[in-house]
C-alpha cells in the first residue's frame, strides 16, 4: 500500500515551453489556432471543453499510430525518471493529473512509470481519430481525479504550473510551483523552477517526513 500521493501536471510542467496539444498541433498545421484557444482559456475566456472541441476536430482523419509518433518527440524537463523512481522508492504514489489528451497520460505513465493518469479522451474508431471528444475533463475534474485515489488531503502533494492546477492546488497538503505562471506561484505552497524535475525532491521529503 502506498503512503502518500504526488500528482504531476503535465503540459508546462513535465513539457516545458509548450504543451503538448500544441506540440502535435504545430505538425497537423493548425498551431496558431490552438495557442489562442489556450490563451483564452488560460485567461478564463474559454473552457478546456471548448478549447478540447477546437483541438480534436484537427485531429480528424489522423491515425493512433501517427498522433503517437508525434507524441513520442514531445521536449520534456530532465529528470522524470529518477523522481517518480524516487517517489515509489518511498511508498509514495506518482500519477498524472493533466488537461493534456489521454494518450499523452498513456504514453508518458508507460515510460516513466507514473501509476495512473486522466485527461480528456479523443474519439477514435478503427485506429483512426473522429474530430470528436469522447470524454471531457476540466481543472475540477483532475482534482477530482487526485483525490479519488484514496489518500488524504495531507497524504496528497500536487506538482503544477498553471490555472488548471489551482483547484488541486487548494485540495491537497502540498502544493509545488514547478516554473510556474504568476496564478499558480501566488497559491502554492513552494515554488520551485529550473530544467530538471528533481529540484522538488527536497519539497517532497520534508513534507512526507513530517506527516
Amino acid at each position: 500500500m502506498a503512503d502518500g500521493l504526488v500528482c504531476f501536471d503535465v503540459d508546462g510542467t513535465l513539457v516545458p515551453g509548450t504543451s503538448s496539444c500544441a506540440w502535435v498541433a504545430a505538425a497537423l498545421g493548425h498551431e496558431a489556432e490552438l495557442v489562442a484557444a489556450e490563451a483564452a482559456y488560460a485567461a478564463g475566456r474559454m473552457t478546456n471543453q471548448e478549447a478540447s472541441v477546437i483541438d480534436a476536430r484537427r485531429w480528424a482523419g489522423h491515425t493512433e499510430a501517427e498522433i503517437r509518433a508525434r507524441l513520442e518527440t514531445l521536449p520534456l524537463v530532465g529528470g522524470i525518471a529518477e523522481t517518480v523512481s524516487w517517489c515509489r522508492d518511498r511508498g509514495l504514489r506518482p500519477v498524472l493529473t493533466t488537461l493534456a489528451w489521454a494518450p499523452v497520460g498513456q504514453l508518458l505513465a508507460g515510460r516513466f512509470g507514473f501509476a495512473a493518469y486522466c485527461g480528456p479522451v479523443p474519439e477514435a474508431l478503427g485506429g483512426r481519430y473522429t474530430g470528436r471528444v469522447a470524454e471531457h475533463l476540466d481543472e475540477y475534474g483532475k482534482g477530482d481525479f487526485a483525490l479519488a485515489q484514496g489518500f488524504a488531503p495531507e497524504r496528497c502533494a500536487a506538482v503544477g504550473d498553471s490555472r488548471s492546477d489551482l483547484p488541486l492546488f487548494a485540495a491537497v497538503g502540498t502544493s509545488i510551483g514547478f516554473n510556474a505562471a504568476p496564478d499558480a506561484r501566488a497559491v502554492a505552497t513552494h515554488v520551485v523552477d529550473g530544467p530538471d524535475l528533481r529540484a522538488i525532491i527536497p519539497v517532497l521529503a520534508a513534507q512526507f517526513s513530517s506527516v
